[in-house]
């Protein structure tokens, strides 16, 4: 199995079927699409502890029109907390280094995607289908 192999197959796809993108949705995605979903506000809460932990001009960036600003792992891991990042890393059976890396590459494509013309969803929910749906699948969730 390839590097990309693994990587779709956390994301919920198969490329390997000649993946265009419109996969179910799940992997990784899935589970953070659920993890933000069930932070109190949901997507509006988790950009409030972005705010809290010293991010919130990387998470602004994501939201608005302009160039997605990176975040790296460990950043993201501060923001996200221990208890929460081991348990959505065991939902995705992954190790927390894994998880955070991967998310550090998706969560601003998730996150622009899910705000366009950087409008958040009324009711603070994501929609994983969508998500992945406007992103295109691999490609769309790195930039490409």
């Amino acid at each position: 199995m390839s590097i990309f192999d693994t990587l779709a197959s956390s994301f919920g796809e198969t490329p390997s079927e000649g993946n265009t993108g419109a996969s179910a949705p799940g992997g990784l995605i899935g589970a953070a699409v659920d993890f933000v979903n069930n932070q109190p506000g949901g997507l509006q809460g988790l950009i409030q502890r972005f705010h809290q932990e010293g991010a919130g001009e990387i998470v602004e960036s994501w939201i608005g029109n302009g160039e997605n600003k990176e975040i790296d792992p460990q950043t993201l891991h501060n923001v996200l907390g221990s208890g929460p990042v081991a348990a959505l890393a065991e939902k995705a059976g992954m190790s927390s280094e894994q998880l955070t890396g991967l998310l550090s590459m998706v969560l601003p494509g998730v996150v622009n995607n899910a705000t366009p013309n950087g409008e958040l969803p009324a009711d603070g929910k994501l929609d994983a289908s969508h998500v992945m749906g406007s992103l295109g699948g691999l490609a769309g969730l790195f930039g490409k």
